[in-house]
C-alpha cells in the first residue's frame, strides 16, 4: 500500500454514536478534481460483524448504481439456486433482447443458451450486461418483472432508498441507490449465501474458447479482499463494493463516484486498510442484518410475495383494499401481485398482499388484492398509480 495515498498522518480521530462509528478519513493527496466525477463521491464501511459504521460520507445521497446492480441480480439468482428452483447446469435462453444490451456484454446470440454457473461467472468478471438480462428474463419472464423483485428484496433487507428497473445497471434515471444500500446488500450477499459467496472470488473465466478477467484489481492487490463489485456508467462515475475479510476481522465498504479506475481503487484500498483495525473479530453477523434477511427470504416453495417487515395491528374489518382482478389459478395471483407491489409501495408500505380464492358459477377464481389501505383516499391513489401502468384496479371494503 502506497502511504502518499491519503494525505495527512497518524491516528485518525473516531466519534461515536450508539452503534455507529465515524472514521474521519483524510482526503486523497489526489486533488478532487483529479479524484472525482463532480457531486457523485460517496463511500461507506461497515463491521459485518458488529454492525457499526466505520466511515461514512454521503452514505445516504442518491446515486447510479451503475453495474452494482448486479449484486441483486446475483442475490436473487443465488436464491433461486438454493431453492431448487435452479441448479448451475440449468441452461437460460438468450432472447433478442438480451443480445442486443451494449457492452459490457459477452457477445450471446438469440436462441443460444448459457448456464446458470457461466451466467454467475459472466457477471462477476465481465459484468456481462446482455448475461443479466438472460438471468432476470429467465428468471421472471420479463426484465421489468425481475426488476420489481430486485426492488422489493431490497426494500425487506432495509434498503430503504433503493429503486431497480433493470438487471444490469445500464442507465436509467428511475434507477438508483446509496452507498449505504450497496453495503447493506454486499453484507447480506455474504451472510445469505455462504455457499455462493466465493464466486466473488472469481479472477478469470473461459467461455467458448475466449478468457475473460476480473474487473476487480482489488482481489489481487489487498490481502484479504474476497469481492464483490466494480461498476461504472457516466452518470455514475467508478463505483466498487469490496469485501475484506482478515485477522478475524471482515467489513464491507462501497465507493461511488470516481473519476478514474485508479483513484476509485487507491482510495478504496486505502480506506479498507485504514478501517479494518477498528473492527470487531467475530465470525458471525449482526442481528438487525439476519433480521432483514430472514424478513426478505420467502418460505420455501413459494413466490416471493412482500409482507410487512414487522407484525402490526390486526386489520379491522372495516380496512380499505384494493383488488387487482380475479385468476384462474393462485400462481397467476401471486404473479400479478408480484409485478403491481412496487407500485403499491410508492403509496404505502402497511398494505399487505393476499389472495383470495372464491367460487363464481362453478368456475374457482382467486382475487390478487393488497389490504390494509389507512383510507379510501390512500386505496384510490395506489389504483390510480396502478392503472397508470396498464392494471386494472378498483377500492373496496376488506
Amino acid at each position: 500500500m502506497d502511504s502518499n495515498v491519503l494525505s495527512g498522518a497518524g491516528r485518525l480521530p473516531l466519534a461515536f454514536a450508539t452503534m455507529t462509528v465515524v472514521l474521519a478519513l483524510p482526503l486523497l493527496a489526489l486533488s478532487s478534481a483529479q479524484a472525482w466525477a463532480h457531486g457523485k463521491f460517496s463511500a461507506y464501511a461497515i463491521d459485518t460483524t458488529s454492525g457499526r459504521v466505520l466511515y461514512e460520507r454521503n452514505g445516504n445521497a442518491r446515486r447510479y448504481p451503475a453495474s452494482l446492480t448486479k449484486m441483486m441480480t446475483l442475490y436473487l439468482l443465488f436464491e433461486d439456486m438454493e431453492r431448487k428452483r435452479v441448479s448451475a447446469a440449468s441452461r437460460f435462453v438468450v432472447s433478442r433482447h438480451a443480445a442486443a444490451q451494449p457492452p459490457s456484454k459477452l457477445g450471446l446470440r438469440p436462441g443460444q443458451f448459457i448456464t446458470a454457473l457461466d451466467a454467475i461467472r459472466a457477471l462477476v468478471t465481465l459484468s456481462a450486461n446482455d448475461v443479466a438480462v438472460v438471468v432476470a428474463e429467465n428468471r421472471s419472464g420479463s426484465e421489468a418483472a425481475f426488476a420489481a423483485r430486485m426492488t422489493r428484496t431490497a426494500r425487506l433487507l432495509g434498503m430503504e432508498h433503493t429503486s431497480f428497473r433493470n438487471a444490469s445497471g445500464l442507465p436509467d434515471k428511475r434507477q438508483y441507490t446509496t452507498a449505504r444500500d450497496m453495503a447493506l446488500l454486499g453484507a447480506a450477499l455474504q451472510a445469505r449465501f455462504p455457499d455462493y459467496y466465493h464466486h466473488f472470488e472469481t479472477s478469470s473465466f473461459t467461455h467458448r474458447g475466449r478468457t475473460y478477467r476480473t474487473h476487480n484489481h482489488l482481489l489481487s492487490r489487498v490481502d484479504g479482499v474476497d469481492g464483490i463489485k466494480t461498476g461504472y456508467i457516466d452518470a455514475s462515475g467508478y463505483n466498487i463494493a469490496v469485501s475484506l475479510r482478515r485477522d478475524a476481522r471482515k467489513i464491507v465498504a462501497v465507493v461511488m463516484g470516481g473519476r478514474t479506475v485508479k483513484s476509485r481503487d487507491a482510495y478504496a484500498a486505502a480506506l479498507v486498510e485504514r478501517v479494518l483495525p477498528q473492527a470487531q473479530p467475530g465470525r458471525g453477523y449482526y442481528a438487525r442484518l439476519l433480521a432483514s434477511i430472514r424478513r426478505a427470504s420467502p418460505p420455501a416453495g413459494s413466490l416471493q410475495v412482500a409482507r410487512r417487515a414487522s407484525p402490526g395491528p390486526r386489520l379491522s374489518m372495516s380496512s380499505y383494499a384494493i383488488q387487482l382482478g380475479a385468476m384462474t389459478t393462485k400462481h397467476a395471483a401471486l404473479s400479478l401481485i408480484e409485478r403491481a407491489q412496487p407500485y403499491v409501495l410508492e403509496v404505502t408500505k402497511d398494505a399487505e398482499p393476499s389472495t383470495q380464492r372464491v367460487d363464481v358459477g362453478g368456475e374457482t377464481l382467486f382475487r390478487a388484492r393488497f389490504e390494509g389501505f389507512a383510507n379510501l383516499a390512500s386505496a384510490h391513489e395506489a389504483c390510480s398509480r396502478l392503472e397508470a401502468n396498464r392494471f386494472s384496479c378498483f377500492a373496496t371494503i376488506r
